[in-house]
């Protein structure tokens, strides 16, 4: 008896333990089939909209399932026939019969009668242990409606013991977690991990980029080991960084449930899957799970140059500071990008030398291969007559967002080839430098085009004898900020004079604080103290500048406070105002210097208490919970009070990335014979100029120079007109997003962000003997727009949203001197003028026939002008600055 139940308890766990065993995937029973409900919602709207009022659209359809076949040797091996039937398309949400595009249209007339039958055609899966082996289907059905059904087809994957697994469907092959209580499965998959073929790209900065988010769940419920219910929901979060309000979402459902369960064909007996699938119909054929990239041919475009005509005139140059132009030019580079290189010529070949540098701009800015090409056959480099196209396209190339190796190449091969104009050839190999960094940010160091370039320069660097061209190639290193390039830096900015060590100096300042080495801060320290040789100001006060932003030690600092009262005047002036700054602004060597001022001698009245009219000054343009930007304004003049450097820094940052937007620097040197004044030390045999450098968008531009030498600084004061010179006019693509998304209800969606600037600087440097008086004035006028676009494309309708942000405002940086006594008046004012801002969100959806469904919302306002508050010292001049002159203009005669 004893023997007996042993026995039977045995086969009893025997049985149990196969049915444990064949529990790995749901089991369908022989000779049923099963009717399901199916439904595929896709909404399309503002992150934070409720989905009751998106734009979208629900498929509906009943779908049977029956087994076909199970492996003799496997219970575990299945094929499954699943056929979509009753089809339906119909608003997500309830809506007015006027604004239904889908009202009093059949199904066969909204998706199509070659369509609907595709979509009918039966489809078979192998399932083994859960999991969708084969996908059998039809080679030549469409893309878009094969995509649904594997939409549908992954839904049926799933395993029935919890844990992580690495799995292919639809989406590509994803990390997938599974978690199993009782009846109930939750699938949860890392969309950022799936592996897909992506199409797109993304911008080069961060602040300037758009953040993604993607989640994916699915929920079952099992019955009698196969599938009662199913709830899907996937979701994507898309974010403008620099403005995280501005965004899109896409949310897709998918629901699957069992209606009943009827008798349903008998089982195929065969012994091989290839004899079933051959039984069943031999035009079916095993197809990848994995979504096949799709999109829709747009049969109402205009072509590029229809397009073109209709932006026209928004682009003439004087129209470029409109929020209109910078509109008009990303329409024009989303029709480039379609375009072919004989449709770019035509454009670029008929039109007038008005117009023709922003058709440079916008084709430069496109970045495609056809593009480039018809760029580069219309521009010839051994032609001066085209000098300002040229170089409008490589400033274009400096600010592109997503830059290739073929690019860098190209630009190459023209730099060793013939260039007719100079300047030219300088350009070129300071956008070099800006496409090195560029690409070696993108993990792209390597690339055989990147090396050949940074060798060029490293090496025309060292044996360059001409100032000319060293300048030019520190200029280069200044864009490139290649960490083989600091020894070089390191040797101009120490043995040589002038210019060329304050160049090397200032591309030494714009690497990151990781990259300045004890051996960077020992050579600055040399230069600031000057213990090898005399520096001029301009070259110590940058050294000081990198010493105290590369967390300083101690003595460093306290050396640098010793050393205010034994420099030149000004200087003194200037290095006090650098150290209040820090503490004014918080800077991250504020700590240290706090320490450093608690030791008297370095910190006393003697020592603080210096006159003179230099200064440095920072503080907030905006604080916001997404980015912030500051300004930084420094000013450092000669004893004899006249200008040596006005420095204007415009930074955009947020909590993991900075954007160096812009700088103006203006300097000037070796004027004081003109008013018969004494050179500081170390600045005796300095030749006379005046020039001006700006950065944009971390792209250092050529310097434009007002006068070299003092016969050129004398004709030109005598012919002054008082007029601005131009530094950067142009437009600027800034943001550029574009990503396909495959969602896994199958349609396939696109998110694309673009970002404009319509850009005009210039800066003027009046002198006037008679009044004593120099004033500089740098005009910042911009119009930005931003345009996002989140659809889903399911063939047979397209949904959804579009935003648009839209800006104009000028930024004015003025500086006057007056030195007609000392310490002399110096007044700084920093302006913007009332700035237009428009918002607007557009919700559509449109059927191919053209029927289509908008509604429109958005927001109109004035910003406010605003005068920014400098020191109080500044201030207090300001005010004496313009009392004399209403003195001096009531007292005239």
């Amino acid at each position: 008896m004893i023997l007996l139940t042993v026995l039977f308890l045995c086969i009893i766990s025997t049985y149990s333990a196969s049915v444990k065993g064949h529990t790995t995937g749901p089991s369908l029973n022989n000779d049923k089939l099963y009717k399901f409900a199916y439904s595929a919602e896709v909404y399309v709207d503002r992150v934070k909209a409720s989905l009751q009022k998106s734009a979208g659209y629900r498929f509906s359809s009943g779908v049977d399932v029956n087994l076909l076949w199970r492996n003799p040797d496997n219970d575990d091996d299945q094929l499954v026939k699943v056929m979509i039937r009753d089809v339906k398309v119909e608003n997500v949400n309830e809506r007015p019969a006027a604004k239904n595009i889908f009202k009093g249209k059949s199904t066969e007339k909204i998706i199509g009668k070659e369509y609907l039958e595709a979509l009918q055609r039966p489809i078979v899966l192998e399932l083994v242990r859960g999991k969708v082996k084969n996908f059998y289907s039809y080679q030549n059905e469409p893309g878009f409606t094969q995509n649904i059904k594997r939409g549908l087809a992954s839904l049926f994957q799933l395993q029935l013991h919890s844990g992580d697994v690495r799995e292919v469907d639809i989406s590509g092959k994803c990390n997938t977690t599974y978690q199993v209580r009782q009846d109930q499965v939750t699938k949860i998959k890392a969309l950022d991990s799936c592996e897909i073929e992506k199409q797109g790209f993304t911008s080069h900065n961060q602040i300037l980029d758009v953040s993604t988010k993607a989640t994916s769940a699915t929920i079952y419920v099992l019955e009698d080991s196969f599938i009662k219910s199913i709830k899907a929901e996937e979701n994507y979060v898309l974010l403008l960084n620099s403005r995280r309000k501005t965004g899109a979402k896409i949310v897709s459902k998918q629901r699957l449930e069992l209606k009943s369960v009827q008798a349903g064909p008998g089982l195929i007996a065969e012994k091989q899957v290839a004899s079933v699938i051959k039984t069943l119909d031999s035009s079916y054929t095993a197809v990848p799970l994995v979504a096949e990239p799709v999109k829709s041919k747009c049969k109402k475009c205009p072509s590029l140059s229809k397009h073109w005509q209709s932006i026209r005139e928004h682009m003439y140059p004087e129209k470029l500071s409109k929020a209109e132009a910078a509109r008009s030019f990303l329409s024009f580079i989303q029709n480039i990008r379609k375009a072919t290189k004989e449709d770019i010529l035509k454009i670029i070949r008929s039109e007038n030398k008005e117009l023709l540098p922003q058709v440079v701009d916008a084709v430069t800015s496109a970045q495609t291969p056809e593009s480039l090409e018809a760029v580069l056959e219309f521009l010839d480099f051994k032609d001066t007559s085209t000098s300002a196209l040229q170089e409008r396209f490589l400033y274009a190339c400096g600010f592109a967002s997503h830059p290739s190796e073929v690019l860098l190449k190209t630009l190459t091969a023209k730099f060793k080839g013939d260039i007719a104009n100079e300047e030219i050839r300088e350009t070129l190999v300071i956008v070099m430098g800006a496409l090195i960094r560029k690409l070696c940010d993108r993990e792209g160091c390597k690339l055989p085009a990147v090396v050949e370039a940074k060798r060029l320069i490293l090496n025309r660097l060292e044996k360059a004898k001409k100032d000319d061209n060293v300048r030019m190639y520190l200029l280069a290193l200044k864009n490139a900020l290649l960490p083989e390039a600091i020894p070089l830096l390191l040797k101009y900015a120490e043995s040589e004079e002038g210019s060329i060590s304050n160049l090397a100096a200032t591309a030494l300042q714009r690497y990151e604080s990781s990259f300045l080495t004890k051996e960077v801060k020992e050579t600055m320290n040399r230069i600031y103290h000057q213990n090898r040789k005399v520096h001029e100001k301009t070259v110590r006060t940058t050294a000081a500048a990198i010493i105290l932003s590369s967390n300083p030690s101690y003595m460093e600092v306290k050396n640098i406070l010793l050393s205010i009262g034994e420099l030149p005047l000004e200087m003194n002036k200037y290095m006090l105002s650098m150290i209040q700054d820090i503490l004014h602004f918080e800077m991250p060597s504020s700590k240290t210097v706090r320490q450093v001022l608690k030791d008297m001698r370095a910190h006393n009245y003697d020592r603080f208490s210096k006159m003179g009219s230099s200064s440095a000054y920072s503080g907030y343009i905006t604080r916001g919970p997404d980015v912030s930007s500051t300004y930084s304004l420094d000013i450092l003049y000669s004893g004899s009070g006249i200008l040596r450097r006005s420095n204007m820094n415009i930074h955009i940052f947020d909590r993991n990335a900075e954007l160096h937007a812009s700088q103006v620097v203006i300097e000037a040197q070796g004027l004081e014979s003109i008013i018969a004044a004494t050179p500081d030390e170390g600045e005796e045999n300095l030749d006379s100029f005046a020039g001006m450098s700006a950065i944009l968008f971390d792209v250092q531009l050529r310097p434009v120079t007002f006068f070299q030498g003092y016969g050129d600084l004398m004709s030109k004061m005598l012919s002054a007109t008082g007029d601005p010179i131009n530094v950067v006019k142009g437009l600027v693509l800034l943001t550029d997003y574009s990503q396909e998304i495959q969602l896994q209800s199958g349609p396939r969606a696109s998110a694309e962000f673009l970002g404009g600037l319509a850009i005009d600087i210039s800066g003027g440097m009046e002198f006037s003997l008679w009044y004593r008086e120099s004033k500089t004035n740098i005009k910042n006028r911009v119009a930005m727009f931003i345009a996002g676009n989140t659809e889903v494309d399911s063939f047979f309708v397209k949904t959804g949203v579009e935003t648009t942000l839209e800006i104009e405002t000028t930024l004015d940086f003025i500086s006057t001197v007056q030195f007609s006594q000392y310490p002399f008046l110096v007044c700084m004012q920093m302006d913007r003028v009332e700035s237009p801002f428009r918002h607007y969100v557009t919700k559509y959806e449109s059927l191919p026939s053209g029927r289509r469904y908008t509604a429109r919302r958005g927001k109109a306002e004035l910003l406010a002008g605003n005068e920014y508050p400098l020191h109080q010292e500044n201030s207090n001049m300001c005010r004496k600055v313009f009392d004399a002159k209403s003195d001096s203009s009531s007292n005239w005669f």
